[in-house]
């Protein structure tokens, strides 16, 4: 372990923090000037995490998982927790535990562990757990030329090889309307058209795609699982196992020509990107609520028609530009925002991703669809033309498998427990704050705050989030024995897998309180440049972020 921290600094728990000690009041606290904060991977993978193959014992008051950090009666057959000091009787089957027999959560060096979550699963074949399929909607432009075109339908060709055999595929194009296919109609090509000038709510998606009666109202995005891996018919109609649909996809792709609306001399191309994610969303929200998917966007150029709009047809109206939204002077962008605002609202809703892949010479409208993007934990990669190697090399890396993987994984939720005094001011990252208030939330809001709970729709294992905190205590402690006492921070999250396993991340710190107007060598020797700058980094780019919107 030592060897592994010397090479490691993040070690096991894959934290950084600004502060390894934490002044005791608020006052000293704010006359610290950098942020108490924390920069943690929590899906970082790492040899030395153990994985258990049951649930975590959770604390009846506070919820907080059964860590290394808890005392333990093993008489009584009791824990009490360290964030809320509750006792917790062990249930039945810990019976055996003693000082000599501890279960893995408990033992000192795992303060990192991950349990696998199965739900409901048969006793008498423990293995034979349904597992929920990674879900493909491919969102793909066809408002551009046909060399460009040819070179986007490869890529998608090579990604449906590279998909594993049980992933859930879906596919719509778009131009001047929105096209959705129904795969699962293999006989001849099936599509149902939507218009591209005039916005589409949820409800008129599912009525005219005829899932109206059979598609599930999302609840709060996390689901109870999936009878025999589908929700209802309409899985089978539009989302197929990549192995059942590789012909007729390919199939289609090789018939699927540019789009066929005239375009006047002296105009853009009629191009609906706002409807056409509009259907994607609905769709997967009606098969697949709660249930890991990415909403694949394959765009080549600037939206000019219906919600979403960035620019107008005219060729001689240029597209916004910094200057333009410095003077307030671009007449779609705040409407475009709002309508991606809301579709990323309905996303996180469903737990769903949307990933834009961006190659055009002229901008595409990133700036008003990236809250979208960030709030899922989408990706955005930009390049100047389908052909190029940015583009190929960054599509085929995101299906890869083995040590290339990206490790993509789905709908993700990031709970913290933190001990008394200490307050959570927010999140800077790719997530949505869920509103969860309690006790141990900051009046003073960063990022996304007012929570101690936040959605990851889209993580992998390079997901890095900063989290600010706060000391609420106004007092400084003077009794003997508790100068040094320890503070406790947990984080545990929750994630459906690239295998479609459901997987719990808990990771549990302690570092000590100090009182700094004693001991402030103890403060400075526990400060973290390397973690500071990087977090000061990400506070200032949110402010500036902040401030131009």
């Amino acid at each position: 372990m030592s060897e592994m921290a010397n090479t490691d600094p993040e070690g096991i728990d894959a934290v950084r923090m600004t502060w390894n000690v934490w002044p005791r009041t608020k006052v000293e606290a704010s006359a610290c000037v950098i942020p108490l904060a924390v920069s943690i991977a929590p899906i970082r993978s790492h040899p030395d995490i153990p994985t258990l193959p049951y649930s975590p014992l959770r604390c009846k008051s506070c919820s907080s998982a059964l860590n290394a950090f808890a005392r333990v009666d093993f008489t009584a057959k009791i824990w009490i927790c360290p964030f809320c000091y509750q006792r917790n009787h062990f249930p039945p089957h810990y019976a055996m535990i003693s000082d000599t027999n501890l279960p893995c959560e408990l033992y000192p060096q795992y303060t990192t562990v991950q349990y696998s979550l199965q739900a409901n699963p048969d006793p008498n074949n423990p293995s034979n757990v349904p597992q929920l399929p990674p879900v493909f909607v491919f969102v793909l432009d066809t408002c551009m030329i046909e060399e460009e075109l040819g070179f986007v339908k490869s890529a998608m060709k090579q990604a449906l090889g590279l998909l594993p055999e049980h992933a859930l595929v879906g596919f719509v194009s778009f131009g001047t309307q929105a096209h959705a296919h129904e795969l699962g109609f293999s006989d001849i090509s099936k599509v149902y058209v939507f218009r591209g000038d005039k916005e589409i709510s949820k409800e008129q998606v599912l009525e005219q795609l005829g899932l109206g009666s059979a598609g599930r109202r999302p609840t709060a995005g996390y689901p109870k699982g999936l009878q025999n891996g589908h929700s209802n018919t309409g899985v089978n109609r539009f989302l197929l196992p990549a192995s059942d649909c590789e012909y007729t996809l390919n199939s289609l792709l090789d018939e699927l020509q540019t789009d066929q609306w005239p375009v006047q001399p002296g105009n853009r191309a009629s191009r609906c990107t706002g409807v056409a994610l509009s259907v994607a969303t609905g769709l997967l929200g009606a098969c697949m609520p709660g249930t890991g998917a990415r909403i694949i966007a394959l765009v080549g150029g600037p939206c000019t028609e219906g919600p979403g709009t960035i620019v107008s047809k005219d060729l001689s109206e240029p597209v916004r530009s910094h200057k333009d939204l410095d003077k307030d002077a671009a007449p779609y962008f705040k409407k475009a925002v709002r309508f991606y605002d809301s579709l990323a609202k309905q996303l996180v809703s469903q737990g769903h991703v949307l990933d834009l892949f961006a190659s055009a010479l002229d901008q595409v409208g990133v700036a008003e669809m990236k809250v979208a993007v960030e709030r899922t934990g989408g990706l955005v990669v930009l390049a100047e033309s389908f052909g190029h190697s940015v583009f190929k090399g960054s599509f085929r890396r995101m299906f890869k498998d083995g040590e290339q993987s990206l490790g993509l994984c789905f709908n993700g939720l990031l709970e913290i427990n933190c001990s008394k005094d200490i307050k959570i001011q927010g999140v800077i990252g790719p997530c949505t704050s869920l509103e969860k208030k309690g006790p141990n939330v900051s009046d003073t809001v960063i990022g996304e705050g007012n929570t101690s709970a936040w959605k990851m729709c889209g993580l992998d294992k390079s997901t890095c989030l900063t989290v600010l905190f706060d000391v609420s205590s106004t007092e400084r402690s003077n009794a003997p024995g508790t100068a040094n006492s320890q503070l406790y921070l947990q984080f545990l999250t929750s994630y459906q897998d690239p295998e479609g396993k459901r997987m719990l991340r808990v990771t549990t710190l302690t570092r000590q309180w100090v009182d700094s107007a004693v001991s402030s060598e103890e403060l400075v020797h526990g400060f973290d440049q390397e973690a500071a700058a990087v977090v000061m980094a990400r506070v200032t780019s949110l402010k500036m972020e902040m401030e131009v919107i």
